[in-house]
């Protein structure tokens, strides 16, 4: 009875440390974006800076698109980077891809 009341605790314990992870908007982007636009928005050679960036100040769904499906050629509509964005829709869930969101709209 002791070792399923310790597994039982274990698995909530671990439901809720992944329900914290998705919704840590500014971790999921230092782990996945920052390495491209920079660890505060600011951008780099690779990718401009998204804070305070006319794109991110616009739509919330075309900006959740963007992080899921990615963007380049003719789309890039707000950055001249010579580089594509990939599409991390494969990578991350509804819920990281709308806290990452969130994160972006607060810079």
């Amino acid at each position: 009875m002791r070792k399923f009341i310790i597994m039982a605790v274990a698995v909530v314990t671990l439901a809720f440390a992944g329900q914290a992870l998705a919704s840590d908007g500014a971790g999921i982007y230092s782990a996945k974006c920052a390495m491209c636009h920079g660890q505060a928005g600011g951008g780099s050679t690779m990718a401009p800076g998204l804070s305070g960036n006319a794109f991110i100040k616009g739509d919330a769904g075309a900006i959740a698109s963007v992080i899921k499906d990615g963007r380049s050629g003719g789309d890039k509509k707000y950055s001249n980077f010579p580089i594509s964005m990939p599409g991390f829709g494969s990578q991350l869930s509804g819920g990281d891809v709308d806290a990452v969101v969130k994160y972006l709209k607060s810079l």
